[in-house]
């Protein structure tokens, strides 16, 4: 398996939606043990398959720190059957880098999705789970956590965005030149 590379805001396959996942094969399977161990490399608990650079609706998650793989999801066409209650968690991604904002989503969640072998799975989570599962599938659907908090927060975050792009486009005019 090899390590991906984690595309950053504001890359546009992060704002698209992804496309569903029709091709259960060895394609597939290498592409979500790539996923799992960049996830874990990164380190990050969750990684979705549009922040590879890939628009297929494909996320892993595993937020067990203490033993990784333990509980490790990997899910294929995921979706969010039920939500009910509401909680306030400090999210982070390794697409928005250098930022983290509180956002309010669904306490407890149901989430039906197929394995990367086609088996069918229910996975009802509640707490950092039930965020991560949320977060994720918002990638599939193109959002990121940015955009479920207030305009101001995220006008700051792009200006800070935009500000280092052109730091950096201004360093690498003057190494050229030089």
């Amino acid at each position: 398996m090899a390590l991906l590379e984690i595309k950053k805001f504001p890359a546009p396959v992060l704002a698209q939606p992804a496309q569903p996942v029709t091709v259960f094969d060895d394609r597939l399977r290498a592409l979500v043990e790539s996923m799992v161990q960049t996830m874990y490399a990164a380190p990050g608990i969750g990684l979705a398959a549009p922040q590879v650079g890939v628009s297929s609706r494909i996320v892993v998650v595993d937020v067990d720190h203490e033993n990784p793989g333990r509980r490790l999801f990997k899910l294929v066409n995921p979706v969010l059957l039920e939500f009910e209650g509401v909680l306030s968690w400090e999210e982070g991604c390794l697409s928005v880098a250098d930022f983290s904002a509180e956002v309010r989503r669904a306490a407890r969640v149901r989430v039906r999705a197929l394995t990367p072998e086609q088996e069918e799975v229910v996975v009802e989570a509640e707490g950092l789970l039930a965020v991560a599962l949320q977060h994720e599938i918002d990638h599939i659907e193109g959002k990121l956590f940015i955009d479920r908090i207030s305009r101001l927060k995220r006008d700051l975050y792009r200006r800070k965005v935009a500000k280092l792009s052109r730091q950096r486009a201004d360093h690498e005019g003057r190494r050229r030149v030089s």
